[in-house]
């Protein structure tokens, strides 16, 4: 299944993706995509019932925006240098364990929402990045197992602000963190609709032109051990996200850097799981 959420921000409601590319509204039958929805076995009620009943039921126009498709996230955690070109692109060592820094949730926008540059931002950069949607409590789980405490999948563009991040000294989540520093989506894909996700391509563009081309069989550290991994530091509540690193291509990483600016369109997908688009402006406040 297609998991989206659509309406104002705030306001969202709960819809599917069919397999022929119809939008549909599951308000009726589902109160949101929330912890409580996958902590209560609500990814197979709705399965059962879309299998059952699921084509009368009313269309959402395309015009309609679309919201980050998982409600209440409680984290999220990020992943830093898991593919070996982008830790090269950055001089820095291939890691021997995984780097984690927290994402505030704050920062999670609907997946063709505005980006906008931060006050005082001179380095906002891009990452497109595949997000892994935590779908029961994970405490302690064994890498074989791992897998079945993941829920889905969906486009994250890891926006970061570089001089925060990396010039402003302590650790990384302020560069990471600004409001819509993190637009998901368009939908979250279960796992069924993903047959290989550690050979996904996935890409981001700048006006155009492409600046990432990469794909998850570079990864360093794959899903099953980051979830286990993960869950050995801290308990993975359901709809918690992990994100998983991003391939070479990032701004910081040309010569001279590339950053973004006001009217700036970013465009990112990865395989099976959709393209997203944002608008580059400036902070006004």
């Amino acid at each position: 299944m297609k998991l989206i959420r659509y309406g104002s921000p705030g306001e969202e409601k709960p819809g599917l993706i069919l397999p022929d590319g119809k939008k549909i509204d599951v308000s009726f039958f589902i109160h949101d995509y929330n912890r409580d929805f996958f902590e209560t076995g609500g990814l197979e009620k709705l399965q059962e019932w879309l299998q059952a009943d699921g084509k009368s039921v009313a269309e959402i126009d395309d015009s309609v925006r679309l919201g980050p498709p998982v409600a209440e996230t409680s984290k999220i955690v990020c992943v830093g240098l898991n593919y070996a070109d982008h830790a090269k692109e950055g001089g820095m060592a291939i890691p021997t364990e995984p780097i984690l820094f927290f994402k505030a949730t704050s920062s999670i926008v609907g997946p063709n929402d505005d980006m906008v540059i931060p006050k005082n931002s001179k380095k906002s950069d891009w990452e497109v990045e595949l997000a892994v949607v935590i779908g029961k409590k994970a405490s302690y789980v064994s890498e074989d197992d791992a897998l079945d405490y993941v829920a889905g999948y969906c486009v994250h563009n890891d926006y970061s602000e570089r001089e925060f991040q990396l010039e402003r000294g302590g650790q990384w989540v302020k560069g990471k963190s600004c409001d819509t520093f993190a637009p998901m989506g368009p939908y979250l894909a279960t796992k069924d609709e993903i047959e290989d996700v550690d050979h996904l391509h996935l890409w981001l563009k700048v006006n155009g032109e492409m600046k990432q081309d990469g794909n998850t069989s570079d990864f360093i550290f794959k899903v099953p051990h980051l979830v286990s991994y993960i869950s050995q530091f801290m308990t993975l509540l359901p709809g918690d996200i992990i994100s998983t690193g991003t391939p070479a291509g990032v701004g910081l990483g040309f010569n001279p850097p590339q950053y973004l600016k006001a009217g700036d369109e970013v465009e990112l997908g990865i395989d099976g799981l959709g393209v997203s688009r944002q608008r580059v402006r400036s902070y006004q406040g």
